[in-house]
């Protein structure tokens, strides 16, 4: 029989439902037990495909003692961090607090009142590893709950203390290009010379790093910082953790050289990756960056794409109860999956050998100038997050405009069409989809990453609902998320549950914080629209951000991005004409040949199309032809039906903007 988490959507959660361990989900009968049996909290926090979580779960969540004393001690709560990133914010920074690192699965004991006093994250089934068994710290933390009440009341106390203090230190300062040029430098002794990326093992993909580099080469000038971006985007695709089989990234690097990758693979990752490429391409033309973002969406559409349209949220790094087992490749397993000739060809190009590059098996990473050729051969043989979902729905149509790729736009107005009308709620977007149900409030994060997708879809088909849907959903953003009293946005809404302290992460981890999307986001979508107070909320946040970002370059990749939008020059082009019409298109084919970041483009005709879109406002089309109106500093450039002249100005601005 089932424990209570069988009644939950989470896939997560649902793989713990048959735990002999008395499971809830985080919650007010939860909560209630722990208050009225005066009982410390056990709360795991993981998710589907994290590998050591399996581990922990069968080591011992399955095993009869273990939930024994778990049931009898504790009040056991298992959270997925992907629907509940609020409770995975908060107490992941208590057990970074505790322990000075942290990661999945954590592992975090709490007072009856949701306040942690105890925290790691996994604990094998015996003493090894030089860390004690989980059955030995399940007994310590009751023993000291029952027997020294007083001392752990003072350490709950204690990490509450550290959890209503700022995440970060914030230093004072006025918005500059010094602060970019700061976090240029910075970033670059973060770089590494031989390998690309930064830091060293593991070794994490930054796209959102990558995104600053790419402004910053257009900005100053700077080659090397172009240079740092191409050879980390090569690296990346060379490696193991680009699987050059199928397409599309795995989470990470245990190594510098990106070769041995952990396993599992993420949307947000892939979405954000392909970015990247998108535009590395569009900036360089080398060939490489627009394969590996086409090779990346496929992969998404064919393996992570639900029928509705929605995209999933994780591949496992598991396969047939082994992590990694489908990436890795013997000499033998390839001969039978293609034959002597084409096996040898792939081996020899991507790096497959009887002793192996990971654990005796090769994971397949190029080291033969035939490697594409090869792969090419060899291919023809062989829960939705709404945040997520918007970084992909972005992915998906900045590659259909940029690329002119009709087909990819299409899959993001699909997904668009999904997130509205089964993931939002009265102007809110919910977390999660799954099973036809979405119970989970929505955060910050989701309620900007879908907006953030619907300005981009709109920029790929000039269709203003996708434009009046951005700015339903950033209306209510401010009201929910932002916080006049505080001049800052909080990742909960005012009406979300009361948890030991409202979380507010300004950093980039994994994906851009929901702050760092809601500057940029208000910062175009404010210009796009008239909206000046949008434009003022970024800029004060900005102000009370950006000082620091400078410092830290490697934890505020996406708000320096936006910082880069402030100060540059604002770009802006105004096109009157129907968007399929011949002319219009050939302006836009202008516009879709060059990297310009900072260029917000609208498009409309003179027919009422264009309501409420500040850039198309009193601009008439002349001697009824489509008609280019840029402007930039506040200045324009002499209206123009000639895509040619359109090219000229295009020009002109880029060469100024350095």
């Amino acid at each position: 029989m089932g424990n209570r988490l069988a009644q939950e959507t989470s896939p997560y959660l649902l793989e713990h439902a048959d735990n002999p361990v008395d499971w809830y989900p985080w919650g007010p009968e939860a909560l209630a037990k722990a208050r009225n049996d005066n009982k410390p909290i056990l709360l795991s926090i993981g998710y589907s495909a994290c590998h050591w979580c399996h581990v922990m779960a069968h080591e011992s969540f399955e095993d009869r003692e273990v939930a024994t004393l778990m049931n009898r001690d504790f009040v056991s709560i298992k959270v997925d961090r992907e629907e509940r990133p609020d409770l995975d914010q908060v107490y992941m920074r208590a057990v970074q607090g505790l322990t000075g690192s942290g990661g999945w699965p954590m592992t975090v004991f709490l007072l009856p009142d949701g306040t942690p006093f105890f925290a790691g994250t996994y604990f094998p089934p015996t003493d090894r590893f030089g860390m004690p068994s989980f059955r030995r710290v399940l007994s310590a933390v009751a023993e000291a709950f029952s027997q020294r009440p007083a001392e752990v009341e003072a350490t709950g106390a204690q990490v509450r203390d550290f959890l209503e203090r700022p995440v970060v230190p914030l230093a004072a300062g006025t918005l500059t290009r010094a602060l970019l040029d700061e976090a240029y430098t910075r970033l670059r002794r973060e770089h590494d010379p031989n390998h690309g990326g930064f830091g060293g093992a593991p070794k994490f993909p930054q796209p959102m790093l990558i995104e600053f580099l790419l402004r910053t080469s257009v900005r100053t000038g700077e080659a090397s910082a172009q240079e740092m971006a191409k050879q980390t985007l090569r690296a990346m695709a060379d490696g193991g953790v680009y699987d050059q089989l199928a397409g599309g990234f795995h989470r990470y690097s245990v190594d510098e050289r990106w070769l041995v990758p952990h396993f599992e693979k993420m949307l947000y990752d892939n979405a954000l990756l392909t970015r990247a490429y998108l535009d590395a391409w569009q900036l360089t033309r080398e060939p490489l960056f627009r394969r590996v973002a086409e090779e990346t969406l496929a992969f998404v559409l064919r393996e992570m794409t639900s029928p509705e349209g929605g995209f999933f949220s994780s591949l496992d790094a598991d396969s047939e109860g082994e992590e990694g087992r489908f990436y890795l490749w013997t000499p033998q397993e390839l001969k039978a999956a293609l034959g002597d000739d084409d096996a040898d060809a792939v081996a020899t190009a991507f790096d497959v050998t009887e002793a192996g590059n990971f654990e005796g098996k090769s994971i397949l990473h190029p080291i033969a100038g035939d490697a594409s050729s090869a792969m090419e051969a060899a291919r023809r043989r062989l829960k939705v997050i709404a945040s997520w979902n918007g970084l992909m729905l972005r992915a998906f149509a900045d590659a259909g405009k940029v690329l002119d790729r009709p087909d990819l736009v299409q899959v993001a107005e699909t997904n668009a069409r999904f997130l509205l009308s089964r993931l939002r709620d009265r102007g809110r977007m919910r977390r999660s989809h799954k099973d036809g149900r979405a119970t989970v409030a929505g955060y910050l994060e989701d309620q900007v990453a879908v907006a953030d997708g619907l300005l981009s879809l709109y920029a790929a088909t000039f269709e203003v609902r996708w434009l009046e849907e951005a700015r339903a959903l950033l209306d209510e953003m401010l009201i929910a998320f932002w916080d006049d009293g505080r001049a800052a946005f909080f990742d909960t809404a005012a009406d979300h549950e009361r948890l030991v302290v409202r979380p507010q992460d300004v950093t980039d981890n994994a994906t851009p914080s929901g702050t760092s999307m809601a500057v940029d986001v208000l910062l175009r979508a404010g210009t796009l629209l008239g909206q000046d107070s949008w434009v003022a909320k970024a800029r004060g946040t900005l102000e009370r951000l950006a000082p620091t970002a400078a410092k830290a370059p490697l934890a505020f990749g996406r708000l320096l991005a936006a910082l880069d939008f402030h100060l540059g020059r604002p770009v802006e082009l105004a096109v009157i004409g129907a968007p399929a019409e011949p002319r219009t298109r050939q302006f836009l084919e202008v516009v879709r040949s060059r990297f310009f970041p900072n260029l917000l483009v609208a498009v409309g005709t003179a027919n009422g199309t264009s309501r409420g879109v500040a850039l198309l406002a009193d601009r008439p089309a002349i001697n009824a032809a489509a008609t280019a109106y840029l402007c930039e500093a506040f200045a324009c450039q002499a209206p123009t039906t000639d895509p040619v002249e359109l090219d000229r100005q295009l020009d002109r601005v880029l060469s100024q903007a350095s």
